[in-house]
């Protein structure tokens, strides 16, 4: 079970000095570029009083610094280069010591333990050149979920220096893979977008697969199979509580809630024929979108709940198709050689990411909803499950290197970027695979 924390954002907006400064353009990263040089940033370790916040705030600082650094958007600044100390900032920051240092933003705090035990995180952004205070805000939280302060921190200076909505708090549920070929091991495993606080969901004994969230990030829903039958399954993070969704005839492929968490939209396979269907949560009843004589599977509905997306392979191969909700208003959307797969609808709605296989090569790729502007973002011996973050910047996926005659091939998780720049390989105790990203997490606010 995983616990659920909550805490407070008290948003204080606090007023920049007056100074005697020229003016100059907001700072801001024009991330729709191909590549962005990365923005100098400076981030300070948070102060505190005593050891116990001191120690926070230098944990709340590399998490931080971590975060920016991995989106590729960001290049900290080595501390060990910095000439103002920390203490001396919260009086004022001294912007020339930064600019010498080529410091084009800042990021400073302080970590205080309340009376009533909680735990009390500020922070500031300033732009240098400027001159000017971007942001500036107070959280409150118990002392163990200092971390997520941190994710949530760093949205907040993504946010304001992009343009567009961070992506640090959030997780990734993937199957965690162990064992040699012949007998493998596959478990639920969840985890932060960094790979902090990793868990199993599921102890192996029985093989899972396709795990994707809930619009809340507070549920899961996956393949397992029982008595070797496929069955789909509800799973509540906090709670731990399972429910099984169905035990359906045949096969079962890729089940996915619904935009808004009120259905599950999966592929059931009958005497060899793959549909698409939607089944209603509360009522339990399904309906058949699909009914032709090919492979239709991976469904993924837009944002907005209206359109769907699917692979199908009625044209003779693999490819890319979209209709309304209803199975009506049918149109193939993909017109490439190869075959294309595992099609993901991105959460802001204008872009579609899929897998392509074409020769011995697989790609990650994107293009826009009605199949225009495809671009191939990764190759390799074997890419696919695409996942969008929550703000439809940044996929992750799964690379297979190729077997040796051992039967040793890795398999591991990876992000790239909307451009197709930054390439990371996400940390995980043991081989990865079919990874979905949460949404943000939700904040309770008071």
């Amino acid at each position: 079970m995983i616990k659920k924390f909550a805490f407070a954002l008290l948003a204080l907006f606090f007023l920049p000095l007056t100074l005697a400064t020229p003016a100059h353009a907001s700072l801001k990263i024009d991330i729709t570029r191909g590549h962005a040089q990365p923005l100098p940033i400076a981030i300070v370790d948070f102060l505190g009083k005593n050891r116990t916040e001191r120690s926070s705030g230098q944990q709340v600082a590399e998490v931080i610094s971590n975060n920016l650094s991995n989106s590729g958007l960001f290049a900290p600044i080595d501390q060990e280069s910095f000439i103002q100390t920390a203490d001396s900032l919260l009086v004022q920051p001294r912007f020339g010591d930064w600019r010498i240092i080529n410091t084009q933003a800042l990021v400073y705090g302080k970590v205080e333990m309340q009376e009533d035990g909680r735990l009390r995180v500020e922070f500031r952004l300033w732009d240098v050149f400027a001159e000017q205070q971007l942001v500036g805000q107070a959280f409150y939280t118990e002392p163990d979920n200092w971390r997520r302060i941190a994710h949530v921190i760093s949205d907040k200076i993504y946010e304001r220096l992009t343009g567009e909505d961070g992506y640090f708090d959030s997780r990734l549920v993937y199957i965690a893979e162990s064992g040699n070929a012949r007998r493998r091991v596959k478990r639920l495993a969840i985890m932060d977008q960094d790979g902090a606080n990793h868990r199993y969901l599921t102890d192996g004994n029985t093989l899972v697969l396709t795990p994707r969230f809930s619009p809340t990030a507070q549920k899961i829903t996956y393949m397992a199979y029982y008595s070797n039958r496929p069955r789909v399954y509800i799973l509540d993070i906090d709670t731990g509580r399972e429910e099984v969704l169905g035990d359906f005839p045949g096969m079962t492929f890729a089940p996915r809630f619904s935009p808004d968490g009120k259905s599950v939209i999966m592929s059931l396979s009958h005497d060899g024929n793959a549909d698409i269907y939607l089944m209603n949560l509360e009522t339990r009843r399904i309906r058949q979108l699909t009914t032709n004589s090919a492979i239709d599977t991976s469904p993924s509905m837009s944002p907005d709940g209206k359109r769907i997306v699917f692979s199908s392979d009625r044209g003779g191969s693999p490819q890319l198709y979209t209709m309304d909700v209803d199975g009506s208003n049918l149109r193939r959307v993909s017109f490439g050689n190869g075959r294309y797969n595992t099609p993901v609808w991105s959460p802001r709605g204008d872009m579609i990411a899929f897998t392509r296989q074409l020769g011995g090569t697989f790609y990650i790729g994107v293009m826009r909803t009605d199949g225009s502007g495809e671009r191939l973002l990764t190759e390799s011996y074997l890419d696919e499950g695409p996942t969008w973050s929550p703000n439809g910047r940044v996929i992750s996926f799964f690379r297979q290197e190729r077997m040796s005659r051992y039967g040793d091939g890795k398999t591991r998780l990876f992000t790239v970027d909307l451009t197709g720049y930054n390439l990371r390989e996400m940390q995980t105790p043991n081989d990865a695979s079919d990874p979905a990203w949460s949404p943000l997490l939700p904040i309770e606010q008071r």
